[in-house]
């Protein structure tokens, strides 16, 4: 389902949190820790790049133009929605986070140009960089103006840019255009998104002014290793801050039927069991976005932001409601951005159950997550303290399983059973052999194959790899990075 297809209703389901005052007043479960002030040099993330402008000036054509392939549906009619609308990215070796923020605003009841200056709002608030976007051809309008106030009064780092510009002369009418330089935010970078004009010198613009804040790679993302950074993810209204709440013993959300009423908090330290913990609060948002597709944009930004920031994801969801769509998209990018992930079904309490309730959940959350089934899960309620501790518990295994280091020889053992077992298929006409397997890193793991055919080994084949490393290995909760090189004299390349 499309994410600006989502209601209201679709989003959350209202949940009334009873005994309020007794999560207040109740013992904490977990040893607090002071939050340490101290900060890295470099922001321990990617960037977040944020696409904005009114319907139809060329947002979605540039996202594509970036990311490099046609993942969004592209029409000439304003604001039509778009299946996928955020990419990890990369230009001349340096990684980011592209966000499309076309595809949030469609059709909507309010007033279009309310619901694009609110987007701006949330854009230019959660993203490293804001691109504001406009129709050369059309020219500026007030959404323009009223988002370039906005831009003024951040003080944040925004790149203004006119899509559409074809040729020197529509860039030449841009430039001769004294309305644009009363936005007051310089002459606009002319882009052709369409005929992939200027979109090199433009990116190393973006870089240019994102000098060297952020790391440059998901690779070179690194925490402290004694500390488990837990990040809490999930649609709201699904137990977040009762979550949390249950883990440090005392109110520090405000909790609330009504979706969308977390407002703003900071990281927490804790221990469990003697090992230290930070909880990346991401229970909610920090104001209620007035448009509804927004909502699902805020969610978005502030749930990117910090997957990248933590080990392991704890994903929640009502058990009432079950697994959602949007819970899948978080699933997947957790698993693109190596994230160790454990799956917490909250308001256990409310469903009812008999002796097979449990594992016939169990067998249709499997099946309905495809290639993360591998994600652990842990039944609990929140609101009533039952079973959060295993969460935790959970959390480090999972975090351990990451950190994982297999030595060669038992890897390569390993190799020659399963292919014992199941030899790799020819492809046309070639016989493929795979000759030696290497563990290259962890946190997260990482496998290099080598093989005379990579390219040939088929995908069903890869999997029954995957499948039988699990099997034989673990891994739970962690996905893993299997590459296949062209076998060399020496072995590696």
């Amino acid at each position: 389902m499309e994410i600006g297809s989502f209601n209201l209703k679709e989003l959350c389901v209202i949940y009334s949190l009873a005994n309020l005052k007794s999560i207040a007043n109740s013992k904490q479960i977990f040893k607090l820790n002071p939050t340490s002030e101290q900060e890295l040099v470099k922001k321990n993330r990617l960037p977040v790049i944020a696409i904005i402008g009114r319907p139809n000036v060329g947002k979605s054509t540039l996202f594509n133009r970036i990311i490099g392939r046609q993942d969004a549906i592209v029409d000439d009619t304003p604001g039509v929605t778009r299946d996928r609308h955020y990419e990890i990215s990369d230009w001349a070796g340096k990684q980011f986070i592209l966000i499309d923020t076309g595809g949030f605003i469609h059709d909507s009841h309010e007033q279009i140009d309310a619901a694009v200056r609110e987007q701006a709002e949330l854009a230019i608030e959660e993203s490293d960089l804001t691109i504001l976007i406009m129709d050369a051809n059309a020219g500026l309008t007030t959404a323009e103006q009223k988002i370039a106030e906005l831009l003024k009064r951040s003080k944040k780092r925004c790149l203004f840019a006119a899509n559409k510009v074809d040729n020197e002369k529509i860039s030449q009418a841009i430039n001769a255009d004294p309305e644009i330089y009363r936005l007051g935010l310089g002459i606009p970078f002319p882009i052709s998104a369409l005929n992939s004009r200027n979109i090199g010198d433009f990116l190393d613009k973006i870089f240019e002014m994102l000098g060297d804040e952020f790391q440059v790679s998901l690779d070179d993302i690194e925490f402290e290793k004694d500390v488990i950074r837990l990040a809490v993810i999930g649609k709201p209204n699904v137990g977040k801050s009762s979550f949390v709440n249950a883990v440090i013993g005392k109110q520090k959300h405000i909790v609330t039927d009504i979706p969308g009423t977390t407002r703003d908090s900071i990281d927490t330290d804790f221990e469990h069991d003697g090992q230290k913990y930070k909880l990346i609060d991401t229970a909610g948002l920090r104001r209620k976005a007035k448009v509804k597709e927004n909502l699902e944009f805020y969610s978005t930004l502030r749930t990117l932001k910090s997957i990248q920031e933590c080990d392991v994801a704890v994903l929640l969801i009502d058990a009432i409601e079950g697994l959602a769509s949007q819970d899948i998209r978080v699933l997947e990018e957790a698993r693109q951005l190596k994230k160790g992930l454990v799956m917490v079904i909250n308001k256990w309490d409310l469903v009812e159950k008999d002796d097979k309730t449990y594992l016939a959940y169990e067998k249709h959350l499997k099946q309905a997550l495809g290639s993360t089934s591998y994600v652990p899960f842990v039944f609990i309620s929140a609101l009533n303290k039952q079973r959060v501790h295993k969460v935790i518990d959970m959390t480090k295994t999972v975090f351990d399983e990451r950190n994982k280091t297999i030595s060669t020889s038992i890897l390569n053992e390993f190799l020659r059973r399963i292919i014992a077992m199941n030899h790799p298929p020819a492809v046309q006409g070639k016989d493929i052999k795979i000759n030696y397997v290497t563990q290259i890193k962890s946190r997260p793991p990482v496998f290099a194959f080598f093989t005379n055919e990579p390219k040939l080994l088929p995908a069903n084949y890869r999997q029954y790899i995957e499948n039988k490393m699990r099997e034989t290995f673990g891994f739970k909760g962690v996905p893993l990075s299997l590459t296949y090189r062209k076998k060399s004299k020496d072995r590696f390349e």
